[in-house]
């Protein structure tokens, strides 16, 4: 049974986002072809888990999502593909699409539904808003028998081992950034302080690259198109 991470967003009111992680996926492909062929049932934001840093940097995007989709917003088709395209640093929507959705090649995947807490639809507008009212429990269900892979906790440890971070250094040019871009750099002849921790990720090694790129990685999802 895939494991739904269901939840609310501040200031989001009736909105639930659920999100469910796999791994060794074997039928990308399908589903890719479902999404391009704008089969309904298969209304989700599927994600490459390789581009993505953390739980916090998936929930960033949908935030976003969501927040443009109420207020009539959207760039692209619906909220779910927002979401993709609102990982991307630029506001070229077919590049997201390449670079953070599903590929014929993924075999980590994350996907996401966006639906109304509300038991009826929301009242009819111009731009697509969240999916009515679903209970976690058919959302589930509908992944397992759809996604063929293993399912795992939707944590920032799971995520971890899949994120390609050299490839998340190009495309949000993170090796041009230099520290001063957060305000951190030491004078001259100063130790620099340590990295700070972002969700819980930091320490030595690898952590503190995480940290930091997460950081700016936020800031520039923020300011793009602001």
């Amino acid at each position: 049974m895939a494991l739904v991470h269901s939840l609310e967003l501040a200031h989001l009111p009736n909105v639930a986002v659920h999100v469910a992680l796999f791994d060794q996926v074997a039928n990308a492909a399908d589903l890719r072809r479902h999404l391009l062929d704008g089969n309904p049932d298969y209304e989700y934001a599927f994600l490459d888990v390789t581009t993505i840093l953390s739980t916090t940097h998936v929930l960033a995007a949908v935030f976003r999502a969501v927040n443009d989709a109420l207020h009539n917003r959207l760039r692209s088709r619906n909220v779910h593909s927002e979401v993709v395209f609102c990982l991307s640093p630029n506001n070229n929507i077919a590049e997201s699409f390449r670079r953070f959705g599903i590929q014929d090649s993924t075999r980590a995947l994350l996907a996401i539904k966006i639906t109304s807490t509300t038991p009826s639809p929301p009242p009819p507008s111009t731009t697509p808003s969240p999916s009515p009212s679903l209970p976690a429990q058919t959302i589930s269900s509908h992944l397992t028998a759809n996604v063929h892979g293993t399912p795992l906790p939707f944590t920032d440890a799971a995520i971890a081992p899949f994120t390609d971070l050299p490839r998340v250094r190009k495309i949000y040019k993170l090796d041009a950034a230099a520290p001063s871009a957060r305000g951190r750099n030491p004078k001259k002849g100063q130790a620099a302080p340590p990295p700070l921790p972002v969700n819980g990720v930091g320490g030595e090694g690898k952590g503190d690259e995480r940290a930091e790129m997460e950081a700016s990685v936020l800031g520039m999802m923020a300011l793009r198109g602001s």
